[in-house]
């Protein structure tokens, strides 16, 4: 099958557009004939080598993190899925490999594809969809709170803002002047031009900060929460309590440590909660994003859709941090 490979971790972000054998199929696996990819940031992260530490993936293997397709076999023990099931998925870490014209993936990963959405659609929701349902679900975020978040026409940004309004939040967001309009159609109550006003000065008391950022404006961010309110980052650093759940070695959970001392020192004084949340492959999760798109609650917001063999020039538009909601790969 054809397939965009990356060979070795490479700072300019190269990829190789090549062949690789249609992936093995576990008792517990689908194999999906992919339609649609959509592109993250952590796909460039991790071909760059950033990622290394932690997803140690070994050369040659394939990038992707989001699919829609078609089911086309399924494992002796599948029971929820069958050919010609159309699905989508967010692979689990260590098992991705969406830029491809196929997928094998654990069926508790997998969803049944809203019936509203195109497979384009359908390929920009599931690991920026996951991520704003585990941040809000780990945050138990209510009804009447309020909530910070950043970067609000980027692919999380654009999701979250959505959820947090079905939730019942108060939301604030920060864009550019040129996608006022967007966050604001999406549900943001108060939207602040990153380029020319301090959201510290304009913002306190939050519930929930949910922070894409730098360390920078992480440290900034604390400072908008209230007494006993939560940071969930994204972005970093990354904490203990995320070395112990990855089962990292003891050098790694020392280093990690060490890193997110600052922040975890500086939320501590100011009586937050700090954590940082690596998003988790599920497929009933998913199932639930389902119903809520189904219902309108949630549309995706797509920024551009490249054709397959453009896969390089669209992670290269996803690395440049410019693109407005989600960029994906038309693959058939």
């Amino acid at each position: 099958m054809k397939a965009f490979i990356v060979d070795r971790y490479n700072k300019k972000g190269a990829l190789r557009l090549g062949e690789m054998p249609e992936p093995d199929v576990g008792e517990n696996d689908v194999l999906i004939q992919i339609h649609a990819a959509s592109l993250n940031l952590i796909d460039a992260k991790i071909l760059t080598g950033e990622f290394k530490p932690i997803l140690p993936y070994r050369p040659p293997f394939i990038l992707g993190h989001d699919v829609a397709g078609t089911v086309v076999r399924v494992g002796a023990k599948v029971r929820r899925f069958k050919p010609g099931d159309e699905v989508y998925s967010r692979p689990r870490d260590r098992r991705v490999g969406t830029f491809a014209e196929a997928v094998a993936i654990d069926e508790a990963d997998v969803a049944l594809k809203p019936k509203n959405l195109t497979m384009e659609e359908a390929a920009s929701i599931p690991l920026v969809g996951l991520t704003a349902w585990q941040s809000f679900e780990r945050a138990s975020l209510k009804n009447g709170q309020k909530v910070f978040i950043q970067a609000g026409s980027g692919g999380v940004g654009t999701f979250a803002i959505q959820l947090a309004k079905h939730l019942g939040a108060t939301v604030a967001t920060t864009a550019s002047a040129a996608s006022f309009d967007l966050v604001r159609r999406l549900g943001a109550d108060i939207v602040i031009d990153y380029r020319n006003e301090d959201f510290e000065k304009i913002l306190s008391g939050y519930d929930l900060v949910l922070n894409s950022q730098d360390v920078k404006t992480l440290e900034k961010s604390l400072r908008v929460l209230r007494p006993g309110g939560q940071l969930i980052s994204i972005s970093g650093p990354a904490d203990p309590q995320f070395a112990k759940e990855q089962g990292l070695n003891l050098a790694l959970r020392l280093l990690l440590r060490l890193l997110s001392r600052g922040v975890r020192s500086k939320a501590e004084r100011g009586g937050v909660r700090f954590s940082f949340l690596f998003m988790q492959a599920d497929g009933a999760q998913l199932s639930k994003i389902t119903s809520l798109i189904e219902a309108g609650t949630i549309r995706p917001v797509i920024d551009r859709v490249f054709p397959f063999e453009a896969t390089r020039d669209a992670l290269a538009h996803v690395a440049a941090g410019r693109a407005k909601g989600k960029v994906v790969i038309k693959v058939r």
